[in-house]
């Protein structure tokens, strides 16, 4: 029965949202503690989650097209015009509570996202600011000082 499977490819879906948002959080609690050395490990993480989001996305979409066939509608018809053309109560509301659901979720993602994004350009910025204010000229070459009397150092502590 196309909706039953429709209906468990939404759920899955939705799963995969959650695992998503909860990658995005971890990731931003490893940027908001300085934990730098996991980030690379919470990105790729968080493309595997992305790339299965991508696949349940595909596999609904699929499925959809025949459920939208079936109501009369056009096999690119979005959830929202296949629940407005569902007759039966109770999957209508199955459906209304799924689409409510993904875009709840997708609206928390892409606010983590911009939240994710904009640590990264501000630890990304310091950094760069860091390494602009770097003593370069305390060192005249490998082992040698460009003065006797140099203090060298990598960063400026002094106030």
């Amino acid at each position: 029965m196309p909706m039953t499977s429709l209906n468990a490819l939404l759920w899955r879906e939705r799963e995969m949202l959650d695992l998503l948002e909860f990658k995005l959080e971890e990731q931003q609690l490893l940027l908001v503690g300085g934990k730098s050395q996991w980030l690379d490990r919470a990105t790729k993480e968080i493309d595997i989650v992305l790339e299965k989001v991508n696949a349940a996305s595909l596999a609904r979409a699929v499925e959809s097209a025949t459920v939208a066939a079936e109501l009369g509608l056009d096999d690119d018809a979005p959830l929202s015009q296949i629940v407005a053309a569902t007759s039966e109560e109770a999957w209508r509301e199955t459906l209304e509570s799924h689409l409510g659901a993904l875009r709840s979720a997708a609206a928390r993602i892409a606010q983590l996202r911009d939240t994710n994004s904009a640590y990264l350009r501000s630890a990304h910025r310091a950094t760069q600011e860091t390494l602009a204010a770097l003593d370069t000229d305390a060192y005249g070459g490998p082992g040698n000082s460009s003065s006797p009397d140099a203090d060298p150092r990598i960063l400026d502590t002094e106030i």
